[in-house]
């Protein structure tokens, strides 16, 4: 099989593309035909060296994935012929910049036949980092307001349309770029943080979705009702932020995403309800993934970006 690995850390051109050996599914494990594989921000800092999440190169990137099960030998859950997508692993290296994937049956789920394998593939990590900050850990329920930071990124823009599922009056920052397309996914109310002081339009809200970081955390104290509860996406490990909330009387939770079937099926529920759809803004096929990789460098995306096999 062909997979995509790096030998030194540095840009996109450190990513090369090398025959490897078949992965051999463990017990409990499913071998997967990848047809898409999800980029995350996340990869391009793994890949330049400024996060050491999974050691130092040769490594081979991600964990968003999309295909066929070809093998399922030791395993009740899946068989082959099922298409399948999930995060498997995540924190650990997955492996999935690759043709062919071995990961345990319990991290990945069935896809339905409304999602293509382009879509599947870029719901995973984004999709259970919204889902376990709005529903497992903010336990936001009809009613509430919630504020989403960067509602037009890829964890933002799944973050609105779960939170407008879960019936909550959603606000969401945006650039003005993004305005109409956040205002489709359901939000109610949008603010152009390029053009506004957050803190200026919004009070009382029960839970604050950040996926921004920096001083958004730190002044979206202002913005929460008392006893309001902060989720971050970003800045998790800030204990002085931690200390800052608390002492206000406000709850201050971080998301350290894992692999999570329940949720998943959660996910999955909604798609075919017809209330959450992952945008792709760009597909790239797999011998590309320097250039997609350059995008990801640029930033400011609207959903995701997913190589194609």
């Amino acid at each position: 099989m062909r997979v995509i690995t790096q030998h030194t850390l540095g840009g996109p051109e450190v990513l090369t593309i090398v025959d490897a050996p078949e992965p051999r599914p463990l017990p409990t494990e499913v071998l997967v035909r990848v047809r898409a594989i999800g980029l995350n921000p996340l990869e391009a800092r793994l890949r330049a060296g400024e996060f050491p999440l999974i050691g130092p190169p040769p490594f081979i990137l991600g964990w968003d994935v999309s295909g066929v099960v070809a093998e399922a030998p030791r395993t009740w859950r899946l068989r082959p012929g099922d298409e399948v997508f999930g995060m498997p692993l995540f924190p650990r290296a997955a492996g999935a910049y690759a043709e062919v994937v071995s990961a345990p049956a319990s991290h990945l789920v069935r896809k339905p036949a409304t999602l293509s394998h382009v879509e599947a593939s870029a719901l995973p990590i984004v999709g259970l980092t919204a889902w376990q900050g709005l529903v497992d850990l903010g336990g936001v329920s009809e009613g509430d307001r919630v504020l989403i930071h960067g509602g037009g990124g890829g964890v933002g823009h799944v973050a609105v349309q779960i939170a407008k599922a879960l019936g909550a009056h959603v606000i969401a920052t945006a650039s003005q770029s993004k305005r109409t397309f956040v205002e489709e996914l359901g939000a109610d109310e949008v603010i152009d943080y390029t053009a506004v002081d957050f803190t200026r339009q919004v009070r009382d809200v029960d839970v604050v979705l950040d996926t921004i970081g920096g001083e958004t955390v730190e002044r979206s104290l202002e913005v929460l009702r008392p006893g309001g509860h902060l989720v971050t996406a970003v800045a998790e490990d800030d204990a002085e932020l931690v200390a800052t909330y608390e002492a206000a009387g406000m709850r201050f939770s971080g998301i350290a995403v894992d692999p999570d079937s329940v949720a998943l099926r959660g996910l999955v529920a909604l798609v075919e309800q017809g209330r959450l759809r992952v945008h792709v803004q760009e597909t790239f096929p797999f011998e590309r993934v320097a250039d997609a990789h350059r995008m990801l460098d640029g930033g400011h995306l609207r959903g995701k970006l997913v190589l194609t096999l």
